[in-house]
């Protein structure tokens, strides 16, 4: 829990901060690469970080994790330009991918199936509680130290979790030689870049009939093509093809893609409408957060419990990605005047669908598979929100970033532009002559509109996905029971 919250924690404490560190660096309009870096590299690595945790054992990958991820944090902290800190973060996504999966992998081998519903919905209330702090620390510590203590809250807390789980966790040894499938890993890193910088550059600092975005997307499809033959080729793949022929794999790896899409991009995008449009201050954006983290964590605890007690999973994601639908439609009508009330409750009705979906179905992949297969499905399943996440952000920002465009036209007088974009920063915007700055911030609130309208289908269709979940009946012995014995009677029922 403690690993989660170090991952959890960095995600959020990030949001509020990210219009001041991006002015204070050189351009609000570059926003979405410093989140899409940190999603990009983790998306990439997180089958990796599940394959070699299955070979050579949760903990030590685990605390390698932790170790990548402290790293990163610091140079992040010290970065002196875009350029740096899009790097730092990458290289943070590279830790934070293996903390996410392996911290669900790690709980899947202790705690039997029947009773991790509970457990879930206690990580799920960690998560929810770093996104409750994160935001407010983000804030505070813009506003009264500097953005870069958002980066380094980060070693203290590292070192508590490397320093814990060297001294409490205990998991059986693998002691089998095995091969990685490095090719199959550079291939499926080369493919998912290559198809997000696409994503990102396409229609924007190129024509998508240009030879740079032909290039990208075909380099990208022929390198997963090849992934996909590697993985049915080698003995030990990166990602077992097999696991497609599991129906709740399929099927929960399909909605996780969708929901982590839908989810990102509006979460960013919220902090630019709370801080942009409203002209709250970080800390007061972090407030105002508030309502969304309070559904994640009430949904998340709930679920949990309800799950453990009735041993049914399946109605969870489909009352979740149903009331995310409406909380994204409902922030889709925000204007540059509205009242927070009106902000605040589809805030809530978003949170309380997503806090009904994330864990619960990682929860039904693990509970699917073999014990031998949990950490290879749970990175998979993983993998599969995160670069659901990495090309919703890249998608959403390109969305914004034509919307806006076209808003601004005509908004703008002669000679305004003379010291470069007006809109780059928040300090350019607050500099604009009064009568401008309100149609500036009206087009900003269009734009973000449109964003979240682009959502609602999107998280409409995760709706669909989710009536055709099967339902499986959760197993009662961990993963680790038959290589441990009584690993099981060790694990405490939660009252």
């Amino acid at each position: 829990m403690l690993t989660l919250l170090l991952a959890a924690l960095d995600q959020t404490i990030v949001s509020t901060a990210l219009p001041t560190i991006t002015s204070d660096l050189g351009g609000l309009s570059e926003l979405s690469w410093v989140v899409t870096a940190y999603l990009l590299a983790a998306t990439a690595s997180t089958p990796i970080w599940g394959k070699i945790s299955d070979l050579y054992g949760r903990k030590l990958m685990l605390q390698t994790a932790v170790v990548v991820f402290v790293v990163g944090s610091a140079l992040a902290g010290l970065s002196q330009n875009m350029a740096q800190l899009i790097g730092t973060r990458a290289l943070q996504g590279l830790g934070g991918g293996g903390l996410m999966v392996l911290v669900m992998a790690v709980m899947a081998d202790i705690i039997p199936p029947r009773q991790r519903g509970r457990y879930v919905g206690l990580f799920g209330g960690v998560f929810g509680a770093a996104s409750v702090i994160g935001p407010l620390l983000g804030g505070f510590f813009t506003e009264q130290l500097s953005w870069r203590w958002i980066f380094y809250i980060n070693l203290p807390l590292g070192i508590a979790a490397f320093l814990i789980l060297g001294s409490v966790l205990h998991l059986p040894r693998h002691h089998e030689r095995h091969k990685i499938d490095w090719l199959g890993a550079v291939l499926l890193v080369v493919g998912v870049t290559s198809l997000l910088m696409l994503t990102v550059w396409g229609g924007n600092q190129y024509a998508w009939t240009s030879w740079q975005i032909v290039s990208l997307g075909v380099l990208g499809l022929t390198s997963l093509t090849l992934f996909v033959f590697q993985e049915l080729r080698v003995p030990e793949p990166m990602v077992s093809m097999k696991l497609f022929q599991n129906r709740t794999f399929t099927i929960t790896s399909a909605i996780g893609f969708v929901v982590g899409f839908a989810m990102f991009g509006a979460i960013v995008y919220l902090s630019i409408y709370l801080q942009v449009v409203n002209g709250s201050s970080p800390t007061v954006a972090g407030l105002q957060l508030l309502p969304l983290m309070a559904g994640v964590i009430t949904a998340s605890i709930t679920s949990g419990r309800l799950i453990t007690r009735t041993g049914l999973y399946r109605p969870f994601p489909i009352i979740g990605t149903a009331l995310a639908t409406v909380g994204l439609f409902m922030l889709s009508r925000l204007g540059s005047d509205t009242p927070y009330w009106q902000i605040a409750i589809p805030m809530a009705i978003l949170g309380l669908g997503l806090g009904n979906v994330m864990q619960v179905l990682i929860l039904a992949v693990q509970n699917a598979v073999s014990p031998s297969q949990i950490g290879t499905a749970t990175s998979g399943a993983t993998f599969f929100r995160s670069i659901g996440g990495s090309f919703g952000t890249a998608v959403f920002g390109a969305v914004w970033a034509a919307r806006l465009t076209a808003e601004m036209k005509g908004i703008l007088p002669a000679g305004t532009e003379t010291h470069g974009n007006p809109t780059a920063s928040l300090a350019a915007i607050h500099a604009l002559p009064a009568d401008i700055q309100s149609q500036v911030l009206d087009a900003f609130a269009r734009a973000i509109d449109t964003t979240f309208l682009v959502g609602v289908p999107i998280m409409a269709t995760a709706f669909v996905l989710a009536l055709f979940v099967p339902h499986v009946a959760l197993r009662t012995t961990s993963g680790a029971a038959k290589e441990q014995v009584g690993a099981e009677e060790e694990i405490p029922a939660l009252p």
